[in-house]
């Protein structure tokens, strides 16, 4: 029987489970009140809602590679915004006419556009907007204005009545070259519709804190999160338990103008880099944050890696939940290898663009922004609490439900099976939502419909504080949620 610990990395180096001789909880139940989760989709990214397990393991789900686009996305510190039909690509390049120093934000550094019907093969409009290389017949929509362009990270505002001129905001700013240059924070940018941008204000709406020793030279995310109803940023900082590591840091804003104090998130391992955060809402639960960083190990592969600033990456999987100061990260070792290209071994080879996206009734895309492949997952796929060939079970700690139906996203093979029952907090079942009483499910579905004997209405227990107890065989166990 396996005992899991929620944990981040604030409280310990590295996650993992030690096996018991008893089913044990994850954490005392008495000290915690039942978690209202209404009737949206929680997932396994984390031991939220987990109290025990037996003979059932977390596993994170790998994406797939897909072959690679005739028309790809490809750039620096990409994003992907996906704005009803169109998906919108953003990414760093640079003016080929531009013949001066090489730096995080010089001169010579662009933002440019692309849009996708498919999400899976891109144009790139002419807009006529900015002269570079001696033509405005380019895709460009930031130029000459430095050091903007070289971490210009723009989302869709879903804030509830926004002007429409300000549909789209960005954030974007760099210390400077020499880390005294003016432009000292992030500054905003806003546009009507996500391709003519203006600056808001003369300053910046985060400024550089003289006491870091450096910050946002990186890819710095922001958005408005439903759920705290507030402007969310994720930005680069460089101080951690650990020592002067790149690292990621949280402010909040009611109106994109005036942030709250950072508050440092320490989610590195001792002697790692997080590159990026890429930390975003899932857009099937925007309570649950996903992040994709990238893992920058230095002096990693190869004699001519002398230089400290050389190295090899990958991409991690992180999570965190809304008002947050600290991620989930139950999976210390990398979400996205380098692989078999030895182009992925060179430094700073794998970032992925900002956003997980939806590209399919049950599939979700992941923008590789250097080497322009889309990887794919199933839909909620990041991790599944997976049993083998021998029965296992999760129980969840208390919590309350809107709904009167149980839809769950599980996979079994042909010899696998799914079975639920609904607990009392006491451990005790509800008599017609018993295991006995459970219908055996079999299958692969996104919409799992989880029913009983006798079809027992599940609204008589809404608002009534319950525990799921979920028996499997050859399963694994993506996600759940309560619906009218």
């Amino acid at each position: 029987m396996r005992r899991l610990f929620e944990f981040t990395i604030r409280r310990i180096a590295i996650g993992g489970a030690v096996f018991a001789s008893t089913l044990l909880p994850l954490t005392p139940l008495a000290a915690e009140s039942p978690t209202q989760i209404g009737s949206r989709l929680e997932l396994f990214v984390d031991r939220h809602l987990v109290d025990k397990t037996d003979n059932v393991e977390f596993r994170l789900h790998h994406p797939r590679r897909l072959p690679l686009p005739k028309s790809p996305l490809r750039g620096h510190y990409a994003t992907v915004i996906k704005d009803g039909d169109l998906f919108r690509g953003y990414y760093r390049d640079e003016d080929p006419s531009y013949a001066g120093g090489q730096y995080s934000g010089h001169p010579g550094e662009i933002t440019c556009y692309a849009e996708s019907r498919d999400g899976h093969e891109w144009a790139f409009p002419s807009l006529g907007l900015f002269q570079v290389n001696g033509s405005r017949e380019n895709n460009v929509i930031l130029a000459k204005q430095p050091p903007f362009s070289h971490n210009f990270s723009p989302f869709l505002d879903t804030r509830p009545g926004v002007a429409p001129s300000e549909r789209f905001k960005a954030l974007a700013g760099h210390p400077g070259q020499d880390r005294k240059a003016q432009v000292e924070g992030l500054h905003a940018f806003m546009s009507a519709d996500g391709r003519v941008w203006k600056k808001a204000g003369d300053g910046p709406v985060i400024p550089y804190d003289p006491a870091w020793p450096h910050a946002f030279d990186s890819q710095n995310v922001a958005f408005w999160s439903e759920v705290e109803q507030l402007y969310v940023c994720y930005f680069r900082t460089w101080e951690t338990p650990h020592g002067r590591l790149r690292t990621i840091s949280r402010s909040t804003s009611k109106d994109f103008a005036g942030w709250s104090k950072p508050v440092a998130m320490h989610p590195n391992l001792p002697g790692e880099h997080l590159y990026t955060s890429q930390t975003h809402p899932y857009f099937r639960a925007p309570h649950v944050y996903i992040a994709l960083p990238t893992r920058y190990v230095a002096g990693r592969v190869g004699a001519e890696k002398t230089d400290p600033m050389l190295g090899s990456t990958d991409v991690l999987f992180m999570s965190t939940r809304a008002a947050s100061t600290s991620y989930a990260r139950l999976f210390p070792e990398a979400f996205i290898r380098p692989g078999l290209d030895p182009a992925r071994w060179g430094s700073r080879s794998n970032y992925v663009a900002l956003n997980v996206v939806p590209t399919g009734d049950s599939e979700m895309s992941i923008y590789h922004a250097i080497s322009g492949h889309r990887y794919v997952l199933r839909t909620d796929g990041f991790v599944s609490a997976a049993a083998g060939a021998e029965e296992g079970e999760v129980v969840t700690k208390p919590f309350t439900f809107d709904g009167k139906r149980l839809v769950v996203n599980y996979s079994t093979s042909a010899a696998g099976s799914l079975r639920v029952e609904m607990q009392q907090p006491n451990g005790r079942p509800i008599p017609e939502l018993s295991l006995q009483n459970s219908k055996t499910h079999v299958g692969d579905t996104i919409v799992g419909h989880i029913s009983w004997r006798g079809d027992p209405d599940l609204k008589a227990w809404a608002g009534t504080p319950v525990c799921l107890r979920f028996v499997m065989t050859e399963c694994d166990l993506y996600s759940f949620r309560f619906q009218p």
